[in-house]
C-alpha cells in the first residue's frame, strides 16, 4: 500500500512538472509575442513619425500656393480695368 501511495504521488509530481513546463513554455511564447508588438508599435511609431515631417511640408506648400493663387487673382483683375480702360480710350480716340 506505501508503494503505491509512493507511486501515485510520483505520477502526481511528475503531472506537476509537466504542466508547469508547459506553462512556462506558454509564457515564453506570450513575451515573445509581446516583444514582436512592441518591436511593430515601434516601426509604426517611426514610420508616423516620417509621414508627418513631408505632411507639414505640403500644408506649408499648400498655404504658400493659396497665397499665389491669390495675388494672381488680384493682379488679373487690375489687368482686366487696365485692358478696358485702354479699350475705351481707344475707342473714344
Amino acid at each position: 500500500m506505501a508503494i503505491r501511495s509512493i507511486g501515485k504521488t510520483t505520477n502526481e509530481v511528475n503531472e506537476i512538472a509537466t504542466a508547469v513546463e508547459e506553462q512556462s513554455a506558454a509564457t515564453q511564447e506570450i513575451a515573445r509575442n509581446v516583444q514582436q508588438a512592441a518591436k511593430g508599435t515601434q516601426e509604426v511609431s517611426l514610420n508616423i513619425s516620417g509621414v508627418a515631417q513631408p505632411a507639414g511640408k505640403t500644408g506649408a506648400a499648400a498655404t504658400q500656393v493659396l497665397g499665389a493663387s491669390g495675388e494672381l487673382a488680384t493682379q488679373s483683375e487690375m489687368l482686366r480695368q487696365q485692358v478696358d480702360t485702354f479699350l475705351s480710350r481707344v475707342h473714344a480716340a
